[in-house]
């Protein structure tokens, strides 16, 4: 009934503030804004009924920030705006990006190995606390597994926003589920989010459960 299902909207949206405020209770920054981008996304997307310019644009802002992570590596970008995006990132985290960077260009296509970077980076070897990865998805693919890895990856990524446009789900939860998709691939083009076994599930099950059939449409088919 629509009083159930304002019911279940209205929940959910605590729920996502509750996580939002968890977020923020434990300092981490880009987890809250995170959040709170999927929580106004979701409530944007009630209005929405053609999903594939916001697919696009979703996947676009994704690419952007793997350049952006890659410009910074490169030291490519503008002194000051290096500067400010640099900062909260810290020196550490940079520095394994550019061993990253490093690495890849030694081994452009078939990258120097899996789970290799701990042992070839400087900046690693010297801070075993890092974990051995360079806290970027992207770079360590670039430099592990090359270009072959790195198109895997985006393929993956393109190949959900692809299942989300032809989902039968309405516009509202399969643009939803693909603004925290989003949040989870930008998450990880700056940090070790796809390391922890509970994002990557929690990841592939809202997938699924965004891009599933109902029962009846399966028996229809």
């Amino acid at each position: 009934s629509a009083a159930r299902t304002a019911s279940g909207r209205t929940a959910s949206h605590l729920f996502a503030l509750a996580v939002a405020c968890s977020a923020l209770a434990l300092a981490s920054v880009p987890a809250f804004a995170a959040c709170v981008t999927v929580m106004l996304c979701s409530l944007a997307a009630a209005l929405i009924r053609r999903r594939t310019a916001v697919l696009t644009a979703l996947a676009l802002t994704t690419g952007l920030v793997a350049g952006a992570t890659w410009a910074v590596a490169e030291d490519a970008l503008p002194s000051g705006l290096a500067t400010s995006v640099e900062a909260p990132l810290t020196v550490h985290r940079v520095e394994l990006w550019r061993d990253a960077v490093t690495l890849a260009r030694q081994e452009p296509v078939r990258g120097v190995g899996p789970a290799r970077f701990g042992r070839l980076s400087p900046t690693s070897v010297q801070s075993p606390a890092s974990g051995n990865k360079p806290h970027s998805a992207p770079l360590q693919q670039a430099a592990e597994q090359g270009v072959v890895g790195v198109a895997l990856l985006a393929a993956v990524f393109g190949w959900i926003l692809y299942g989300l446009r032809r989902s039968p789900r309405p516009a509202p939860v399969t643009l939803s589920a693909a603004a925290a998709l989003t949040a989870v691939a930008v998450l990880a083009c700056v940090g070790n989010v796809l390391s922890f076994a509970p994002v990557t599930t929690g990841a592939a099950l809202l997938a699924g459960l965004a891009t599933a059939r109902t029962t009846r449409e399966g028996q229809d088919l």
